[in-house]
C-alpha cells in the first residue's frame, strides 16, 4: 500500500510504497503496512546496535560525545571533524587507517563550505568516520589486528554481528558492504524496531543504556545541527533515533514503543511524514512531528507541493 502521496497543485502526483513496523511498549505489534518479514538492510540504522558490540569488546570511550560520534552518520561539521580527528589521535592514527572512502560531507552548509574553501573529499568528511574510528579503537583494545577490521570474518565484525543479532532477535539473513566499506546487515523492520525497543528499555549501567544515553544527550553529534534524527531527539525527550540511508529510520520511546520503516524507492522525502503518522498511532505528539508532518516540494524555489502520509 502506498506510504505517502506526492501533492502538487492540489493534484496527486504519485504514491512512495514502503513497510512499516509500529510496536507498543511490550513488544507486540499494534500497527503495520507492507512486509515485515523479508529482511532489509537498515543501513546505518544498525549503528547504535554496532556501538554497543564495541563497548563490549573494550572500546575504551568514557566520553558520552565520543560514543554518540560511534554511532553517528554525520554531517561533516567543524565539531564532528574535530572530534573524528582526536579519536584517531588518541589511537595514534591518522585518517588513512580509515576504511571508509574519501567524501565530501552530506551536510549542505558544511559540504558548500568544503567547496569554497578548495577542499575535496577526505576519508574524515565521510559521514561513518566516526564509527570507523571506533572500531579501531576497538580492535586496538581488544588486541585484534587493525588490518581487514572491515572484513565480515574479522573478530570485530563477528562481535558487532552478534549485538545485531542479540538486539533484534534475528539472524542476520543477508551480510551486504555499506556505502563506508563495512559489512551491512538484513534484518526485518520488526526485529529491527524492536532492537530500539530493547536499547531504550535498557537499565542504567548497561552497555546499550551506555549508549543510548549518549546519542540522548548529544543528537547533534549523532547527525547534525539541521539532521532529522537530532531534530526528532531534541523536541521529544527520551527518544531514541536513527536514520538510514535508503529511507530508512528507526525510533523508539521507553515505555511507549518503538517504529521501524523503510520506503522501497529510497526516497527520504517520504521517510518522515510516514514516520510521524506511526508515532502518532503510538500517541506521541510534539510540535517537531507537526513541522514533519508534510515535506514541501519546492518549485523555483518556491513551495509548489508537499509530501504526506498516505498510511
Amino acid at each position: 500500500m502506498p506510504l505517502a502521496e506526492v501533492v502538487r497543485s492540489e493534484f496527486v502526483e504519485g504514491v512512495h510504497r514502503g513497510s512499516v513496523a509500529v510496536l507498543d511498549a511490550t513488544g507486540a505489534v499494534v500497527a503495520a503496512a507492507g512486509d515485515l518479514d523479508s529482511a532489509i538492510f537498515p543501513r546505518s540504522s544498525n549503528k547504535p546496535m554496532q556501538a554497543v558490540g564495541m563497548l563490549r569488546a573494550g572500546l575504551p570511550l568514557t566520553d558520552p560525545a565520543d560514543l554518540a560520534l560511534v554511532s553517528a552518520s554525520h554531517a561533516g561539521e567543524e565539531f564532528h571533524l574535530a572530534r573524528v580527528g582526536a579519536l584517531l589521535a588518541r589511537a595514534g592514527l591518522d585518517e588513512s587507517a580509515l576504511h571508509c572512502p574519501p567524501d565530501l560531507p552530506v551536510g549542505e552548509e558544511a559540504r558548500a563550505a568544503v567547496l569554497r574553501a578548495g577542499g575535496g573529499p577526505t576519508r574524515i568528511q565521510m559521514n561513518c568516520s566516526g564509527k570507523h574510528s571506533g572500531m579501531l579503537l576497538t580492535c586496538q583494545a581488544a588486541g585484534w589486528p587493525v588490518d581487514g577490521y572491515w572484513r565480515p570474518e574479522h573478530p570485530l565484525q563477528q562481535a558487532l554481528r552478534a549485538a545485531v543479532e542479540e538486539f533484534t532477535g534475528e539472524e542476520v539473513a543477508a551480510v551486504g558492504v555499506d556505502g563506508c566499506g563495512a559489512p551491512v546487515l538484513a534484518v526485518s523492520l520488526t526485529g529491527l524496531a524492536g532492537a530500539f525497543l530493547r536499547l531504550v528499555s535498557a537499565e542504567v549501567g548497561f552497555p546499550e543504556r551506555t549508549v543510548v544515553d549518549a546519542m540522548r544527550a548529544h543528537p547533534e553529534i549523532v547527525g547534525g545541527t539541521q539532521a532529522d534524527d537530532t531534530r526528532l531527539m531534541r523536541g521529544i525527550p527520551g527518544l531514541l533515533a536513527k536514520v538510514g540511508a535508503e529511507g530508512v529510520i528507526a525510533a523508539a520511546l521507553p515505555g511507549v514503543g518503538a517504529v521501524a520503516l523503510k520506503i522501497d524507492d529510497g526516497a527520504a522525502r517520504a521517510r518522515m511524514p510516514v514516520l510521524v503518522s506511526a508515532l502518532r498511532r503510538l500517541g506521541v505528539d510534539a510540535p517537531v512531528l507537526t513541522e514533519y508532518a508534510e515535506v514541501p516540494i519546492f518549485g523555483g524555489g518556491v513551495p509548489v507541493g508537499a509530501v504526506r502520509p498516505a498510511w
